[in-house]
């Protein structure tokens, strides 16, 4: 990977941007010099159409011309002022994270003081405030819609937080915590360690067979062995799950990954949270240090309040 970092491909970069450029500047220039003395026929490029019709060759518009030269001139100027050639980085210093950086700064002043009124009160107490619920679903929207969707119902590999089941516990702090520091749930991947794919099959019927649903007795019986010397370990000999680490139930009717018998013997064959996919990363990132204490407390407040506001009604906009 050295030849990919070294610094020839600055010098080419920047060489290349240069080149391209001046050759414009060039180019303008011969294109706007008169072929012919004024009273003489104009000369043609040699393009005929139809016999008659001809391509002549007329310089191009002054103020044409002079536009394309400030457009030129522009280009050279922005890059001396900003990065644009190879490594170096503008007289100006720019850069996007910097730019970022001050604007947070900017709006952190700005609203800080917003988000400090609520950092001391209870979340149980701001989930019941309209005001401070609606600010927590703007931050919800802008830094968690991506993943459990805009009214937290989540999707395929995203968990539904609008429900009562939570791997890591469901109470406000939890939450917070959960936002804060961000979960990395890891379930292994145990095809080899059950054994044959029809194994693996009699497992999944029993886990199946946790939650009521369809299934093959016969294989659910053959899998409950094997079921309770590898999978109880983290679910529970009764499948009920461990909040403790993160292990889901097995026996409600809410499933991350789905439920049919493809869908649990993929899980137990290949786990989740060992690959980069987007419906087997299981990760959880952390926002303490994007966000800040401040509107974490909110956003746990709005999060909580989707499952638990009286009545069981939706917060406003969901």
């Amino acid at each position: 990977m050295s030849q990919f970092t070294s610094s020839f491909w600055d010098f080419y970069i920047g060489l290349i941007t240069l080149v391209s450029v001046v050759a414009c500047a060039v180019f303008l220039k011969l294109q706007s010099v008169r072929k012919f003395a004024p009273g003489e026929a104009v000369e043609t490029t040699g393009h005929t159409w139809d016999e008659t019709l001809g391509e002549y060759h007329h310089p191009l518009p002054r103020w044409w011309i002079w536009l394309f030269y400030i457009t030129i001139w522009f280009s050279l100027g922005y890059l001396v002022l900003y990065p644009g050639l190879g490594s170096w980085s503008g007289a100006l210093g720019w850069t996007q994270v910097k730019q970022l950086e001050e604007e947070n700064a900017e709006a952190d002043k700005l609203f800080g003081p917003i988000y400090a009124r609520f950092e001391k009160l209870d979340l149980k107490q701001l989930a019941a405030n309209a005001e401070a619920r609606a600010i927590g679903q703007k931050l919800f929207l802008n830094n968690c819609a991506q993943c459990h969707g805009s009214d937290g119902g989540g999707g395929k590999g995203f968990p539904d937080l609008t429900d009562n089941d939570w791997l890591y516990g469901g109470d406000p702090e939890t939450i917070k915590t959960s936002i804060m520091n961000g979960r990395n749930g890891v379930m292994p991947p145990l095809g080899a360690a059950v054994g044959s794919a029809e194994d693996v099959k009699d497992v999944a019927h029993h886990v199946m067979s946790l939650s009521g649903r369809t299934h093959d007795r016969a294989r659910a019986e053959r899998g409950k062995s094997k079921f309770d010397t590898i999978c109880a370990a983290c679910h529970g000999p009764d499948g009920k799950g461990n909040q403790a680490i993160g292990s889901p139930n097995l026996t409600d009717q809410i499933w991350v990954y789905g439920s049919s018998e493809e869908a649990i013997s993929e899980t137990i064959s290949k786990g989740r949270g060992t690959n980069q996919t987007a419906e087997g990363a299981s990760v959880m990132p952390a926002h303490k240090d994007k966000l800040g204490e401040a509107k974490v407390h909110l956003l746990a407040a709005y999060v909580w309040s989707l499952s638990n506001l009286p009545g069981g009604t939706a917060p406003p906009g969901k």
